[in-house]
């Protein structure tokens, strides 16, 4: 095993701690902020604004745990058989495809659809159900999945799709939490509006 990954290299571990913390963070601040307006109150009372500020904060974790992922592979072993053609060329299907259900889904939500506003009280009219929700319903973290992988491939890093499997796994914890979460913010919505047409 140690000529696949090199356990004793600090990155390895490093990487692995900024995978786990990004989505764990982002629901923490989110259910804060929707008990509690938390970042509300630090944007001076503007919901808008404290949504814009978490968005910078988790595009800028988001920047830190992808560098960092790529200087752990750096320091890992590689090896030969994820370096063949096939392997090059699905390492380039999965960061392009991945990047497509990324960048799509944040055109299709906005910044604020992107970035939990719902959770600030932001909601938007209607659930988006064309490309590329109608693909999966969680493209984002899908398609994140797909570069981590793509990236790891084309480094020919095993460390890499180890990493990618922890992604995976960080990703369907926080869908088992924001998931039903979202979806009472919105039935709690149509409750009230049900109640104002009365």
């Amino acid at each position: 095993m140690a000529d696949l990954v090199d356990f004793s290299q600090p990155t390895l571990y490093l990487s692995a701690a900024l995978i786990i913390f990004n989505p764990t963070f982002w629901n923490i601040a989110a259910r804060q902020e929707y008990h509690h307006k938390s970042i509300t109150k630090l944007a001076g009372g503007n919901a808008l604004y404290g949504c814009y500020g978490l968005a910078v904060t988790i595009f800028v974790l988001g920047l830190i745990r992808d560098a960092v992922y790529e200087r752990a592979l750096r320091q890992q072993p590689t090896h030969p058989a994820l370096l063949s053609f096939v392997s090059q060329g699905l390492a380039v299907g999965l960061v392009a495809s991945g990047n497509v259900l990324v960048l799509s889904s944040m055109w299709a939500l906005g910044i604020t659809g992107t970035y939990l506003g719902d959770y600030f009280g932001i909601l938007m009219d209607d659930m988006v159900t064309g490309f590329p929700f109608n693909v999966t319903g969680s493209p984002m973290y899908y398609g994140s999945a797909m570069s981590f992988l793509g990236t790891a491939l084309w480094f020919g890093k095993p460390a890499g799709v180890l990493l990618t499997a922890l992604v995976f796994v960080a990703y369907q914890v926080a869908l088992q939490f924001e998931d039903p979460f979202t979806a009472e913010i919105y039935a709690k919505r149509e409750r009230e509006q049900k109640k104002k047409a009365k």
